[in-house]
């Protein structure tokens, strides 16, 4: 089998200074007073809901809002879960 004719026309290799190598961006993470807010609203959300099933009947605004007393829990909790979406 015959072999390929080498040229002597070859393209030069560029010397390029460029790094090709990735580079990671620091994105600094979540601040602490968004973590602290996060779980104040997760754990102010549980603990009206535990106050409400324990002593619920004996705290006079908390009988006043009646089934609303799910509504406020879960809804702080829910704000505290949602806010995790932004966590890094």
């Amino acid at each position: 089998m015959p072999k390929a004719k080498i040229t002597k026309n070859t393209i030069p290799a560029t010397t390029s200074s460029a790094n090709r190598t990735p580079v990671k961006i620091n994105t600094g993470g979540t601040p602490v007073w968004y973590k602290a807010i996060m779980f104040g609203f997760m754990l102010a959300g549980l603990g009206w809901l535990i106050v409400n099933y324990l002593a619920g009947h004996q705290i006079g605004f908390m009988v006043e809002l009646g089934a609303w007393n799910y509504g406020i829990g879960f809804g702080l909790f829910v704000i505290g879960l949602l806010m995790t979406m932004g966590w890094r």
